[in-house]
Formats: C-alpha cells, structure tokens, sequence
C-alpha cells in the first residue's frame, strides 16, 4: 500500500463556488452548506482518495483560495507547489468565465512554467434556467489550455466518479511519486 500526497490548488473568482465544492467533496455529498462567508485568504481541506483497483491511496490537500482581487496576492504566498489545478467558474456567469484566462496566468507564472495537470470546473449547473456559458464553448477553451472540463453543481451530491477523476488528474504525479519512491 503507497499512501502519496497532492496539493490541490482551487482557485476562481468570488461566488463561484470552489468553497461549496471542496466542502461537497470532503463529506462525499453529505453536507452542503447554504451560508457561506467569503474566503479571506486560504482554507485547507485534506480528503484521502482511494485510487480505483489500488489498495494505494493519495492524500489529497485542497489550498481553497480567495476569489477577491484583494487577497489573492497574500494567498499565493501560501499556495507553494501545486500538484494539480482545480480552476472554477460559474456556468451561469460570463464574467466568471472570461476570467479564467487571468486565474490561469497567475497560476503558471506562480509555477513557473511547470506543467500542472488541471481541470477546468463550471460549477452551479443546477441554475440551467440562467446558463450564460454554453459547455461546448468551455470544453473547447479548456481543452486549448490543456486541462480536462467538467460540469457539477455542489447543491446535488457527487457522483462515485468524482473520486475517478480526482485519480485521473492525480495519476501522472501518483506514477511519479511511486516510482521515485521505488528507485531511492
């Protein structure tokens, strides 16, 4: 058994949802929150994942950072090495999505040019009456920036393949880890 660990960057701009997600997914869809205060600076949250047909495990530390313009530099000091990017935008929020371009560019350059696997979430699929971004727009632009698409609304509970796409985003690192921990 290989128990790993990955840091999980969730960034967006305000009110898209990246607190509600990471809590959804904490609890395994047992415990959404209505109230929420904005984030003012970083809130962790550490889940183990299971990787599927492994008794291997990773466990998974998610830096919940503030959307707003004001904290967001303080954050980044608290960011360190990201292993895996969870990028989230509000599918009923043009704004939110256009501004994912400038959330991706702080992340690279805080990284340095390091690849980071990431996903590309539009969360609040659930308000489907106020769609502003349709998912063929979105998946193309992830798709352009080399991250996967995924559509969620953290008001319903996730799905049993939310731990498979955790592994999916994690699995060239876990492959990493697991062999720098075979060949030392």
């Amino acid at each position: 058994m290989v128990k790993l660990r990955a840091r999980c960057l969730l960034v967006g701009d305000p009110a898209v949802g990246k607190s509600a997600l990471s809590q959804m997914f904490r609890s395994d869809g047992a415990h959404f929150q209505k109230n929420y205060s904005m984030t003012a600076g970083v809130e962790l949250v550490v889940k183990s994942v299971n990787i599927p047909e492994t008794s291997d495990s990773v466990e998974l530390y998610i830096f919940d950072s503030a959307g707003r313009e004001t904290f967001v530099e303080a954050c980044e000091k608290l960011w360190g090495q990201p292993s895996v990017l969870c990028l989230v935008f509000d599918v009923s929020s043009e704004l939110s999505f256009s501004n994912c371009g400038r959330w991706l560019e702080r992340v690279r350059a805080h990284c340095q040019g390091l690849h980071i696997p990431g996903v590309l979430v539009g969360n609040k699929s659930d308000l489907s009456s106020r769609k502003e971004v349709e998912t063929s727009v979105a998946q193309e632009w992830a798709q352009s920036q080399g991250l996967q698409y995924h559509e969620t609304s953290a008001v319903s509970a996730p799905t049993p393949g939310h731990n498979r796409q955790a592994h999916r985003l994690l699995e060239p690192k876990c492959q990493h880890q697991v062999q720098k921990q075979y060949t030392l």
